[in-house]
């Protein structure tokens, strides 16, 4: 697909990120590792696409994700959050990036009707653009929580008892790219050359890389990504839980459909006004960049500290198994242009061909042997 062409505003924010990520290239040594220039794409302070001030949710932005779509999905997951404290003295909620705060607002709205509110609501987020947004939002539309609500800008140093929740979170963790060639493992760097910036196959310099890669078995000319960062994320995570569950929810797959051979080009996308193509290399801070995630590093690097694989299933079946369509039905007062906007809301949340079958959940657990009601409905740990 046509990749946007930036306002003239956004094309000199493009152009000042783009000589910082040349700088380090330059003090490297003429290239570096992609998960580096992924992270300064995403995050470089007050350039970053995560950092920087351009709207990235909603209708207006580059993306939809689901608490965007429909307050359903939050309504939803509260009635597992409900289910989760029922069993605990007290319960707090950490929610990694809040995006623009819609779920943070929805799923208090919910737990409030239900008599369930958190004894804390922790946010946190590393962008102090979007920080500002969820405060005004939530100021704006729901001020008797904002005593429970804490901002964060590192994980609390004191483990919590309750639900840990991410959504869309680590698709956007920076990932090595590697390719095989000559029947060797090579890592993908970036360089500029030519007024841009180019891939280029190196021997691999990233712990790890190459005995990983080595382990999948891939053919000549397979290209994908590999989820270092991604151990490390989860054991931070998994140290901040006491008690309780994490659930995540983000489009990936089991490693060996991840490394399937049929899917020799990865799973990179970049997304720019709700528009989606590969190249990573241009508009520089101002797209979106994910790759989806590898399951199987996720549970290996929970149990290694301490957690167990409480579930694992589709986005359709956890969200049906914990009553969307139910809570559906009880919007009776919807006028019929309200009615047809749920049903299409509906659809994107639970169709195969939209978010349904493509997102995952997983919950894992710490101190905790109760079911959880999510995943009812349908078991996918076989494929991880």
């Amino acid at each position: 697909m046509k990749c946007p062409n930036p306002e003239i505003h956004e094309k000199a924010h493009s152009e000042t990120l783009t000589a910082i990520i040349r700088q380090e290239i330059q003090r490297s040594g003429g290239g570096i590792p992609f998960a580096r220039f992924m992270e300064l794409a995403l995050y470089a302070p007050g350039f970053g696409y995560y950092t920087a001030g351009k709207h990235k949710f909603g209708a207006g932005g580059d993306f939809l994700t689901a608490p965007e779509i429909s307050p359903l999905f939050a309504k939803s997951i509260a009635r597992q959050c409900q289910h989760i404290a029922d069993q605990l003295s007290y319960y707090d909620i950490l929610e990694f990036g809040a995006g623009s705060g819609v779920f943070a607002k929805d799923i208090l709205l919910a737990l409030d009707e239900m008599g369930a509110l958190p004894e804390h609501y922790f946010i946190l987020e590393v962008s102090g653009d979007l920080r500002e947004r969820q405060k005004c939002l939530l100021q704006s539309t729901c001020p008797q929580f904002l005593s429970r609500i804490q901002w964060l800008d590192h994980l609390p140093e004191s483990p919590i008892q309750g639900v840990i929740f991410a959504n869309e979170v680590m698709d956007a963790l920076p990932v090595h790219m590697f390719e095989i060639k000559h029947d060797e493992v090579k890592e993908r760097f970036v360089i500029w050359q030519n007024d841009q910036f180019c891939f280029e196959s190196r021997e691999p310099v990233t712990p790890g890389l190459k005995t990983q890669c080595e382990a999948y078995h891939l053919p000549n000319g397979y290209q994908s990504e590999i989820h270092i960062f991604l151990s490390a994320w989860i054991h931070s995570v998994a140290d901040v839980l006491k008690k309780g569950v994490i659930l995540l929810f983000d489009y990936g797959y089991g490693r060996s459909e991840y490394y399937h051979p049929d899917r020799s080009m990865g799973t990179l996308m970049c997304y720019d006004q709700h528009r989606k193509h590969d190249n990573p290399l241009i508009n520089i801070g101002l797209q979106d960049i994910t790759a989806h995630v590898d399951f199987t590093t996720v549970i290996e690097s929970a149990d290694a500290s301490g957690c167990k694989l409480a579930g694992f299933t589709t986005q359709a079946a956890f969200l049906t198994a914990c009553g969307l369509l139910e809570i559906a039905e009880k919007h009776m007062h919807l006028s019929a242009k309200e009615k047809f906007q749920q049903g299409q809301a509906i659809k994107k949340l639970l169709f195969p061909s939209e978010m349904g079958e493509l997102i995952k959940v997983m919950a894992l657990s710490k101190a905790w042997d109760v079911p959880l009601m999510g995943f009812s409905l349908l078991d996918r740990r076989r494929d991880l």
